[in-house]
């Protein structure tokens, strides 16, 4: 009985969204229409929610990947690579900078 109500619950509410609030209602309402007890809603709440947030992180992760294969195909360079090269061109301009006074060795 309560693995159909999970799956109805999963199905109806989207794993990803369940919020605390959500959660609470449910279990108020399946124990007014099921008789299901307070553990057993409970465990059923605890159960949803760890799902819910297993789902946010894949979900998240997927996200991720897909951002850094776009950035890949489109040829983008990661911030990091960037300020790094930045700092190394400021460098060499420094160096050049000095290299052009008279009288001095480069």
């Amino acid at each position: 009985m309560i693995e159909l109500i999970e799956k109805a619950v999963l199905t109806g509410l989207g794993v990803v969204s369940l919020s605390q609030k959500k959660a609470e209602e449910l279990v108020s309402d399946l124990k007014e229409k099921y008789k299901v007890g307070e553990d057993e809603g409970k465990a059923l709440v605890e159960k949803l929610q760890s799902m819910a947030k297993d789902a946010r992180e894949r979900v998240a992760e997927m996200a991720d990947q897909e951002v850094k294969g776009a950035i890949e195909r489109l040829g983008l360079v990661p911030r990091e690579e960037y300020d790094r090269l930045v700092k190394r061109v400021d460098a060499l301009e420094a160096k050049l900078s000095t290299c052009t006074e008279p009288g001095t060795e480069c």
